[in-house]
């Protein structure tokens, strides 16, 4: 393994990845899958994900098969305008999705969940943008750096962009990336203005392949560069539009779905990813304790594992707090689809208050491996061990800046005191 960087130009999509974006779309229509027949087909997908979950480490990437398999599914359809071959289901069963997922493979989660959270953010677009996206039954895998380390210049029709970004998870199998950057006026000298997200064909980007890491190791989260693109204006998304709901695409599309505020939906996706996973450890844990005995070098050997009281503490206190952590992901999703389908504004307090137990929920999924991988003993060192696994992955889940508990809770309570809140929300 070496800790230099290696520089790739990403080619553009060969015939046989646009045969793949485009598959089942001519025969797909909303009216076939129901949302409970998408989420047994995520099931059906766990046990191939799981047994991957090693490989996908290992070659810190999803495998171009299990891609394949998500696409074969329409599970990239869950949410996406009917208009564009989608189901426009709500957000609760792509978040149903996710924690199947994440539970499998939390790398495979992590990528696939920010592609079906993609359903509806990408929806906030103008239509131009959306028609360019998923226009003739395209199915394209997107990815997403969302903090504005780049520039954007005002320019005829559109902005040049230029910059660095990190952690573009699963873009090894994208074909259209999202990057969040400041613009800035013509004048060198200025100070940057607003913020916005800029929508590109991966084609138009540099990948920097620096993900070396110890977590979320499959998700392939490189660094991306941009040498003066060209980002037509019809592919730009304001950062103020996104956080209320209030977008173009949102005042195109009927469906009330479209004016889900950015970071209620995606944050909470993210943070499914942990959920998930702690969940899958839960599965694991009882599967590889049930029946094993101690090796007993000094106490004796042939004592059966699930006679320990501390083994059995330690599943009771995972479960509480991973079952806890999914209760309130489900709930605060499911009464902000209820808002918004009952015509009412989802307000700053609630996109607080959602932040928070985006992060709490994170929080409580880290309580849950912690406890679980401090009692698998001297099996747990193995990489190949799928708990020791899921605990470093939700340690690498818990420090994303936007599920961060320290970051998040005192945002909160910054609104909370009447405070101005330092943070995204």
């Amino acid at each position: 393994m070496t800790s230099a960087a290696q520089r790739t130009t990403v080619p553009p999509p060969t015939a046989d990845e646009l045969t793949a974006d485009e598959l089942t779309a001519d025969e797909l229509t909303a009216d076939e899958l129901t949302a409970d027949e998408l989420i047994e087909r995520a099931r059906a997908l766990v046990p191939e994900i799981r047994a991957r979950a090693e490989e996908t480490e290992r070659n810190r990437a999803i495998s171009p098969q299990i891609i394949a398999r998500i696409r074969e599914a329409a599970l990239l359809r869950t949410t996406r305008p009917k208009e564009f071959g989608g189901f426009e289901y709500d957000a609760t069963v792509a978040l149903e999705i996710a924690l199947t997922i994440s539970a499998a493979c939390a790398s495979t989660g992590w990528a696939v969940n920010g592609a079906l959270s993609n359903g509806i953010s990408f929806g906030h677009y103008p239509i131009e943008a959306q028609r360019e996206l998923w226009g003739g039954g395209a199915d394209p895998f997107t990815c997403a750096c969302f903090a504005p380390t780049g520039s954007a210049v005002p320019a005829a029709g559109g902005y040049v962009l230029s910059g660095k970004w990190s952690f573009a998870s699963g873009v090894d199998h994208a074909s259209w990336i999202r990057l969040g950057a400041l613009i800035k006026p013509p004048d060198a000298a200025a100070t940057p203005g607003d913020g916005a997200f800029f929508l590109l064909p991966v084609g138009d980007v540099e990948v920097e392949d620096n993900w070396f890491v110890y977590g979320l190791c499959g998700t392939g989260s490189k660094n991306i560069i941009v040498h003066d693109a060209f980002v037509p204006a019809h592919r730009v998304l304001r950062f103020a539009d996104t956080r209320a709901g209030d977008t173009p695409g949102a005042r195109h599309h009927a469906n009330p779905i479209y004016r889900m505020p950015l970071l209620v939906l995606g944050a909470t996706l993210l943070a499914s990813t942990a959920v998930g996973a702690a969940k899958g450890a839960l599965a694991d844990y009882l599967e590889m304790t049930t029946g094993r005995t101690t090796r007993g070098a000094l106490a004796g050997g042939g004592l059966a594992m699930a006679e320990f009281a501390t083994v059995q503490l330690r599943y009771a206190e995972a479960a509480a707090a991973a079952e806890t952590a999914e209760l309130i992901l489900v709930t605060d999703l499911r009464s902000a689809m209820a808002r918004l389908c009952a015509g009412e504004e989802i307000t700053i307090a609630d996109r607080i208050r959602s932040r928070r137990n985006q992060a709490y929920a994170t929080r409580l999924a880290l309580q849950a491996v912690e406890a679980l991988n401090a009692s698998t003993g001297g099996a747990g060192l193995q990489l190949s061990n799928p708990i020791q696994r899921a605990w470093r992955d939700v340690n690498a889940v818990a420090r994303h800046v936007s599920l961060n508990w320290d970051a998040v809770g005192t945002m909160y309570g910054q609104y909370s005191f009447g405070l101005e809140p330092r943070g995204q929300y």
